[in-house]
């Protein structure tokens, strides 16, 4: 089959053998574990994985494909695939009797965020994800602070994820090339979040304030929220930005609100 990647969907398909071989080297998977990718494509991942003996699931929107991939791999009893939008997909519901899914995929450029998130709503039964992303993205993800990269998406994933870079993927490594580099992120789900929070909703919600402005000071960016003299009792210091303030010390200003009074994302979907 000759498929011509679709503009709308976002479709670059990796196809660099060596790339291939550093991601399944990175994956260390075991046999019998329960795989989960997003976004397979015309299968450059598909096959090695199933040829490791998982019990793998793809989750594919492009309708062309999943009849080519339902054709390719019609022999393969590991291999389940389903035609369906993963922005909208249950993955919690492939989890059976407890188990923890593995899950990767090489992101549309264009709901990479919003996918992540949606997926942390099933973080409980999530062992571990990796993701080929943007590396302008993957970079804003694994910022410290005071990087120019740290932001909302570093503050927020963070909260719920171990993150780490792992390698650079070029463009010349897929099929029609993007117009910029991309690179493979590993986000391991905290077993137990790495700071104490009274609402998620309220963390965002202080997020964003403190963002939303870059040059502004707290002080000032999150002034309709807190005022100075609370931040100051926290033991932070107003006059420093958004790009400095560590996860640990938004967790303190979002622990401040009281939620009746916002008009907050109401779960992860609605975030960033």
């Amino acid at each position: 089959m000759t498929h011509t990647p679709r503009k709308r969907f976002g479709q670059n398909f990796l196809h660099d053998h060596n790339i291939i071989n550093n991601i399944l080297s990175s994956l260390q998977a075991k046999p019998s574990e329960h795989w989960v990718e997003i976004g397979p494509g015309m299968g450059a991942l598909t096959k090695p994985l199933l040829d490791q003996g998982l019990n793998l699931e793809v989750v594919e929107l492009d309708r062309d494909l999943v009849t080519y991939l339902k054709d390719k791999f019609k022999d393969q009893p590991h291999l389940q695939i389903h035609s369906a939008d993963a922005l909208r997909f249950d993955f919690s519901a492939l989890a059976k009797d407890n188990e923890k899914l593995r899950v990767i995929g090489n992101l549309p450029y264009n709901i990479s965020t919003p996918l992540m998130f949606h997926l942390l709503n099933n973080s409980y039964c999530i062992e571990d994800m990796h993701f080929m992303l943007q590396k302008e993205v993957v970079d804003r993800i694994c910022a410290a602070p005071g990087s120019k990269k740290y932001g909302r998406l570093s503050v927020m994933m963070q909260y719920f994820c171990a993150t780490e870079l792992l390698f650079d993927v070029p463009p010349e490594s897929f099929d029609p090339a993007p117009k910029v580099m991309s690179a493979i992120v590993r986000l391991v789900p905290h077993e137990q979040p790495p700071v104490q929070i009274n609402s998620l909703k309220m963390l965002n919600r202080v997020v964003v304030s403190a963002f939303s402005q870059r040059r502004k000071t707290l002080r000032n960016a999150l002034k309709k929220i807190i005022d100075e003299e609370s931040i100051i009792a926290l033991g932070i210091d107003p006059t420093l930005r958004a790009e400095v303030i560590s996860l640990a010390d938004y967790a303190k200003l979002s622990n401040l609100l009281k939620e009746d009074d916002l008009n907050l994302a109401e779960d992860l979907d609605d975030l960033l």
